[in-house]
C-alpha cells in the first residue's frame, strides 16, 4: 500500500508539467493553425493577402494547393497556400 502512495506522489509532478505543457504550448498552436487553415479556406479572388516574405499580394485565381496572385506591377506568379501569413485589409 505504502508503495503505490510512492508511486502517485511521485508520478503527480510528471503529470503536472505534462499538463502545463499541454495548455500553454500545445493547444494554443493547434488553435492557431485551425484558425490559419480556416483562413485560407475562406480565401476568394480579389482578396489582398501578406505572404510570409512580407509581399503584399492580390489574389487572382484559387486552386486547390496554391493561389494565383499579382503583385503591384501586374505580373502574375503562383504562390503556394502555406506561405500565406494573413489577409491584408
Amino acid at each position: 500500500m505504502n508503495g503505490s502512495a510512492d508511486l502517485i506522489s511521485s508520478l503527480l509532478p510528471l503529470v503536472a508539467l505534462f499538463a502545463i505543457f499541454y495548455f500553454l504550448i500545445i493547444r494554443p498552436q493547434q488553435k492557431q493553425a485551425k484558425t490559419h487553415k480556416e483562413m485560407l479556406a475562406n480565401l476568394a479572388k480579389g482578396d489582398k493577402v501578406v505572404t510570409s516574405g512580407g509581399l503584399i499580394v492580390e489574389i487572382v485565381k484559387v486552386e486547390d494547393d496554391f493561389f494565383s496572385v499579382k503583385n503591384s506591377d501586374n505580373s502574375e506568379m503562383k504562390l503556394v497556400k502555406e506561405f500565406v501569413s494573413k489577409k491584408f485589409d
